[in-house]
């Protein structure tokens, strides 16, 4: 029987024939009913059930305290509850019920292994791997020093406490510890982002993307280190295992991964993996973790390594998520944990004072080591100081793959065990404070998609791309999204990328997905018009648009989560969301969706870029639509200005529409009478509305097009009322800021009657029915970037 997770053997014998199950009722009538103990398979059910109901009768229990106890932590302190009851208990018949002489711990040991070894391979599967390589200078660095550090430090403790007459076993004992306790698993750090459901945030796939770079940090470091042992004793072993290990990255990344893809292009859009494909995903996940045994490798790593080789998504990852999470993550490990942890004996503590003196100041070292040297490169590069604490916790994190790496040096005998219950003890105490420190410091429901870089149009560079993500709901949205699109001036020195993302509602018992449309495989699809429409546009342009088209399928509470996603991911700087009220071309309200008010109201609050809620009126809409390329014809647009972030967003907007001569903007800026004389330079804001508005003012040529410049003092909100039903049939379109919750005397008594607040004041004002305007409205909210002063004062 092999220990697959250190590639030691351990000889047992058993009985042959195995009894592996035992035939129930068909029994021997004179038999007692503990016969069926007899047989390992319901010896393996025992353990496994005991292990299950502990665990959660302690995690029902650690739950009623409300801080969001992590599960490993209930598994472990099974581990730990179990550990010393059955050593307690002396009496024979009881040790002969749970381990009987033909399957004893070692048997339960190697299923539980093959648990954690299905475990990695789905953390593995679940890891968006491109996302996590797009690293930036500052992860590389931080995920460096999250190994180094702790590692120097680490041996610096082991000199000072060391003897140089210590014994060898002693000084490796050390070593194991030290080299251990300096690891930055990502596998730990994803599955305690998940918990936390920060995955998806910027801190969370900053923290991923720095264990990542530490992870393979340590590798170097390790191989290095076998190299040279194996070396030491063969070369051409050493050169066989080197050799080995490059075979098996070259053939996962450029024969299996292509040979996944393959499988998911045979699968129609839309539809699940065949059962056949994930069978065979199945056999070379596990022929990878042969191969690495073979090698004299950690098999569970080859079982990772996989697993990242894996697409994620659906429909091959999701479809294997799906089908194996549930029993692995629920049943196999706890098994794991509970066994790994019950091994753990707290009365040998006192057995070598010095070792446990040892391992806890080596602990709390390499802790602050970790800690500082990820805390520091983050806070100087103007990340708040909340979220710099956050992120240093999650790097310092330990979980399972620790716990794994423990238990191996226990069976290999490297480590003892008082060492051995106080490592255990260190996993359980950072598993429970961890998680509760990052969710004092970050909220994930607030925080989880706040940007740290401003992606926003009135930070682009000059001449670098828009990109652009416009959300579809109905086929009716196509043409207003398209219609919008063409007035935003595309050119070859500044480009638009737009992603498209149709969005529909989940019905029945499917598993929530996200489409990429590929254009080659569009014909026949149940999306084809939406998306040809689309590719049509982009024809249109001549290649000075790119088009992609995705479709989310998920419950309506969930849908802004797969849109701020998306924009994260995309980097866009526009969300484009069509309104929830649509008009006749008479005028009349035609259809209302209060579920689409709801998400956009959701995304106005979350989302980690700036958005334009377009409200269209069928006449403004087709004048949109056929100001194609070919064509002269002039399209009004009218931009109200009143001040502060958002109109500041709006203008930069229309400045870039206003490079297309075939489109006129009037910059209408409303002032009270006090601004409109002393009053421009009192604060910060309206310096940047006079930076913002120079170019507007004194150079109605030049850079942009045809721009007017107006101001309109205005009294109160009633006389701003007046000059826009005065103007409003002057204009195709309007733009406008949100500036929600923003008071002015402009604005003063418009919230007294509003019908939509989400639009703000001027907003909802050009939306109303009373207005009887056909011209359309964008109102626009920036970014809400991360303000890094007010965040550390």
């Amino acid at each position: 029987m092999h220990d697959l997770h250190g590639n030691d053997t351990i000889k047992v014998c058993v009985y042959f024939p195995p009894k592996i199950n035992s035939a129930g009722i068909w029994e021997s009538k004179t038999s007692s009913p503990s016969v069926i103990l007899n047989y390992s398979l319901p010896v393996l059910e025992l353990h496994m059930t005991l292990a299950f109901f502990v665990t959660q009768l302690v995690h029902f229990i650690l739950n009623r305290l409300g801080v969001g106890i992590p599960l490993l932590v209930s598994q472990i302190i099974t581990g730990l509850i179990l550990g010393p009851i059955l050593m307690l208990a002396n009496v024979d018949a009881f040790k002969a019920i749970m381990f009987p002489p033909d399957f004893g711990i070692e048997g339960i040991d190697s299923i539980a292994i093959f648990g954690l070894t299905l475990f990695l391979f789905l953390v593995g599967v679940k890891m968006d791997v491109k996302r996590a390589f797009k690293t930036v200078k500052t992860a590389k660095l931080i995920g460096f020093l999250s190994f180094v550090l702790p590692l120097i430090f680490g041996l610096i403790v082991f000199g000072i406490m060391g003897d140089k007459n210590q014994s060898t076993e002693l000084t490796a004992e050390r070593v194991a510890i030290t080299v251990t306790e300096s690891l930055t698993s990502v596998s730990v750090i994803s599955c305690l982002l998940s918990e936390l459901k920060i995955l998806n945030s910027e801190l969370g796939r900053l923290a991923l993307s720095s264990a990542l770079v530490g992870d393979f940090s340590s590798l170097i470091v390790f191989s290095a280190v076998s190299l040279d042992k194996n070396w030491s004793k063969s070369i051409g072993m050493a050169l066989l295992n080197v050799g080995g290990m490059i075979l098996f990255g070259i053939v996962l990344v450029f024969v299996l991964r292509p040979f996944m893809f393959w499988m998911i292009r045979r699968t129609p859009q839309g539809k699940p993996v065949e059962d056949k494909y994930i069978y065979i995903v199945m056999l070379l996940a596990f022929g990878s973790v042969m191969y690495l045994h073979l090698l004299h490798r950690s098999p569970v790593f080859g079982a990772f390594l996989f697993g990242l080789a894996v697409p994620d998504g659906p429909p091959l990852g999701s479809a294997l998520v799906d089908k194996f999470e549930c029993f692995v993550s629920g049943s196999l490990v706890s098994l794991y944990v509970a066994t790994t942890s019950m091994r753990a004996d707290p009365m040998k503590l006192f057995a070598d004072l010095a070792g446990v003196q040892f391992s806890v100041i080596l602990g709390v070292v390499t802790f602050l080591a970790k800690f500082i040297g990820t805390f520091i490169p983050l806070f100087f590069t103007k990340i708040p100081l909340k979220d710099s604490l956050a992120f240093a916790l999650i790097m310092t994190s330990k979980g399972i793959v620790e716990l794994a790496g423990f238990s191996n040096l226990k069976d290999t005998k490297v480590i003892q065990d008082p060492n051995y219950c106080v490592l255990v003890i260190g996993v359980l105490l950072n598993s429970t404070i961890v998680p509760i420190l990052v969710k004092l410091l970050y909220d994930p429901i607030s925080r989880k998609y706040a940007g740290y870089q401003k992606r926003t149009i009135m930070h682009l560079k000059p001449n670098s791309e828009l990109r652009i993500l416009a959300c579809v709901h109905k086929p009716e949205n196509v043409a207003t999204l398209i219609g919008f699109l063409n007035t935003t001036y595309p050119t070859e020195e500044s480009p638009n990328v737009v992603y498209v993302l149709h969005l529909m509602e989940l019905i029945g018992r499917d598993t929530p997905m996200v489409i990429a449309h590929q254009k080659e495989m569009i014909s026949g699809s149940s999306y084809e018009n939406f998306i040809m429409a689309f590719n049509q546009y982009e024809q249109n342009n001549c290649g000075l648009v790119t088009m992609n088209a995705f479709t989310a399928i998920s419950p309506p509470d969930m849908m802004h989560e797969d849109i701020c996603t998306m924009a994260l991911d995309k980097q866009t700087s526009l969300i484009l969301l069509p309104f929830h009220r649509k008009w006749s071309i008479g005028g009349s309200i035609e259809t209302e969706n209060n579920a689409i008010r709801k998400l956009n109201c959701s995304i106005l609050e979350t989302c980690p870029c700036s958005i334009g809620i377009l409200i269209d009126r069928e006449d403004a809409s087709t004048r949109m639509l056929t100001k194609s390329p070919s064509r002269s014809s002039c399209y009004s647009v009218c931009m109200i200005f009143i001040g502060g972030k958002d109109d500041r967003e709006a203008l930069s907007l229309a400045k870039r529409m206003s490079k297309d001569t075939r489109l006129s903007l009037t910059v209408t800026r409303f002032v009270s009478g006090a601004d409109s004389k002393t009053n421009y330079m009192l604060d910060w804001d309206q310096m940047l509305d006079d930076k913002v508005l120079k170019d507007v003012k004194h150079s109605q040529t030049g850079e942009y097009g045809e721009i007017t410049y107006m101001e309109e003092i205005v009294r109160d909100g009633h006389h701003a009322a007046e000059i826009i039903r005065s103007i409003v049939d002057g204009y195709d379109l309007f733009i406008v800021g949100r500036r929600y919750g923003v008071q002015s005397v402009q604005t003063q008594g418009l919230s007294e009657w509003s019908e939509f607040p989400e639009l703000g004041g001027i907003g909802d004002l050009l939306a109303s029915t009373d207005l009887q305007s056909r011209a359309s409205v964008l109102v626009v909210q920036q970014q809400h970037y991360v303000d890094v002063d007010v965040d550390k004062s």
